[in-house]
């Protein structure tokens, strides 16, 4: 059966397209990750360890990346911090200004012209995908 064959490797060549576009502006993909997960996460989500949940992944790596948006400068401490709980973070002025050359913004362009009944469609079949894929 060649559809299964054809649609892995055209999602593989989509996945490298928006990898590749994911160092723009100076950042690495996860940095890129991290910025829009604090731009759109609940406020009481907006913690280091909220973030390595919401990628499946393991606290060191993304606590590095978090570190690193901190020191330059696109993501602070938030100011009002809940007592006994991880730091809220927050995106600054430089982190919200930064998001405005996301490099998503160009696939969320070409996904809005697709007809509203082959976007939702696309959007189950994404969902099956990442939710089978070990």
């Amino acid at each position: 059966m060649a559809c299964p064959v054809a649609l892995a490797e055209l999602l593989e060549l989509t996945a490298r397209k928006l990898h590749s576009r994911g160092h723009a502006g100076g950042l690495f993909p996860a940095q890129w990750v991290a910025l829009r997960y604090f731009a759109n996460a609940p406020e009481a989500l907006r913690t280091a360890s909220d973030l390595a949940r919401f990628q499946s992944l393991a606290n060191g790596p993304v606590s590095r990346t978090v570190r690193t948006m901190l020191q330059k400068g696109f993501v602070a401490k938030a100011a009002d911090q809940p007592k006994g709980r991880a730091e809220l973070l927050e995106l600054t002025g430089a982190g919200q200004a930064l998001l405005q050359s996301d490099p998503t913004l160009e696939l969320q362009a070409v996904l809005e012209t697709l007809p509203e009944g082959e976007c939702e469609a696309f959007s189950r079949t994404l969902e099956q995908i990442a939710a089978r894929l070990p």
